[in-house]
C-alpha cells in the first residue's frame, strides 16, 4: 500500500441554481446539493490536490481537477448526469529521478443514470459507464491507454448530513501496445455536513487498487467548502 502525505481545496466555479428562498437558505441548500456528487445542478467544481511521498526519490505532484458535472433529464423519471475530470498536473520526480512535468493527465468521463424519484428511502443512486480518455500531454501524466468499465454511486442526505460512496472500475482497451495495461479499481466513500450558514465539511477516502502493480492508494481528504 502507497502511503501518501495530501492537502487538498476545492471551490466552485460557476453553478446554476434558482430559487424563490431567503439568500442564506438558499447557499445553504445550493451548499447541500454540491455534496451529491449526481446533483441535478449544472456545475464546474475546481479541486487542488496536493501529493508527496511517490517512489525513491519522495516525488510530489499537485494536481488541480476541473470537473463540470451537467444533468439531461431523458424522460418523466430519468435524468442522466455527465461527470467530466480533466486533470491539469505539475510533477516532480514522481517516477524515480525523472525531473518535472506539467500539462494535462488523462480525462475520466462518467455518465450516470439517475431516477428522480429517491422513493420513500430517500436514496439516491445511479449507474453508468466510465470512460478513460488519453489526453495527457506527456507520457509520465497519463497511462497512454483508452479504457472503459461501469461505474455507480449511491448516497443518502438528511438533516445537514451527506453519506454515500462512488465507485468505478475500469480496464483498457486500446492505446499505446509499449505502455502497460491498465485494470483499476476506485472506491470512494464520503460524509459531508453543510451548515446553516452554507459551510460544508467532507471526509472521504480515495481508494485506488492497480491490479497490474498489485498496489493500493489509499489517501484521506478532508475538505471545506
Amino acid at each position: 500500500m502507497r502511503s501518501l502525505a495530501r492537502v487538498l481545496w476545492s471551490t466552485l466555479a460557476i453553478s446554476a441554481f434558482a430559487s424563490g428562498s431567503p439568500a442564506s437558505a438558499q447557499d445553504a441548500d445550493l451548499a447541500k446539493q454540491l455534496s451529491n456528487p449526481i446533483a441535478s445542478l449544472i456545475s464546474v467544481p475546481f479541486q487542488f490536490n496536493y501529493d508527496e511521498g511517490f517512489g525513491p526519490n519522495d516525488g510530489e505532484k499537485a494536481t488541480l481537477n476541473i470537473q463540470p458535472v451537467i444533468p439531461v433529464s431523458l424522460n418523466a423519471d430519468w435524468t442522466m448526469i455527465s461527470r467530466t475530470i480533466l486533470p491539469v498536473i505539475w510533477q516532480n520526480d514522481v517516477a524515480g529521478p525523472s525531473g518535472e512535468q506539467f500539462g494535462l493527465g488523462d480525462i475520466t468521463q462518467s455518465l450516470f443514470f439517475s431516477p428522480k424519484n429517491p422513493g420513500p428511502s430517500g436514496i439516491v443512486w445511479g449507474v453508468g459507464p466510465v470512460f478513460l480518455v488519453p489526453t495527457a500531454t506527456d507520457d509520465l501524466l497519463g497511462g497512454g491507454k483508452w479504457g472503459a468499465g461501469p461505474t455507480a454511486v449511491v448516497l443518502k442526505q438528511y438533516g445537514g448530513w451527506t453519506v454515500g460512496a462512488l465507485a468505478n472500475h475500469i480496464w483498457s482497451f486500446a492505446g499505446d501496445g509499449d505502455r502497460s495495461d491498465i485494470i483499476s479499481t476506485f472506491l470512494q466513500p464520503f460524509v459531508s455536513y453543510t451548515t446553516k450558514d452554507a459551510w460544508t465539511f467532507t471526509l472521504n477516502t480515495e481508494n485506488t487498487y492497480n491490479w497490474e502493480a498489485e498496489e493500493w492508494s489509499v489517501p484521506v481528504n478532508f475538505q471545506v467548502a
